[in-house]
């Protein structure tokens, strides 16, 4: 992993799965969602991935370390500061009710 995409992927996923979970939230909200689907648990899965996709770039980033220390210890503080937000933004999907 070159450092330039250690330092920006955390951040860049970070977006996509946000980006990602606030679409599906305002489809499941839509009257386009399939009938036979519970809103409630695709987005509780929706946010598991997203949470899990940050974890496992936190783990790769400490498992591959870089050679650069700046980079290391920038990459490892960002991919942190990205599971953390992707935690915090999840959790309206566990505490409040699908389409309020």
């Amino acid at each position: 992993m070159t450092n330039v995409l250690r330092i920006a992927l955390p951040f860049t996923l970070w977006i996509i799965g946000f980006s990602a979970l606030y679409a599906l939230h305002g489809l499941a909200c839509s009257r386009h969602w399939p009938p036979g689907l519970d809103p409630r648990e695709a987005l509780i899965l929706a946010a598991a991935l997203y949470v899990g996709m940050q974890g496992l770039v936190l783990a790769a980033i400490l498992t591959r370390p870089a050679p650069s220390r700046f980079a290391q210890h920038s990459a490892t503080i960002l991919a942190t500061a990205a599971l953390a937000s992707a935690v915090w933004t999840s959790l309206p999907v566990l505490a409040l009710t699908v389409c309020g």
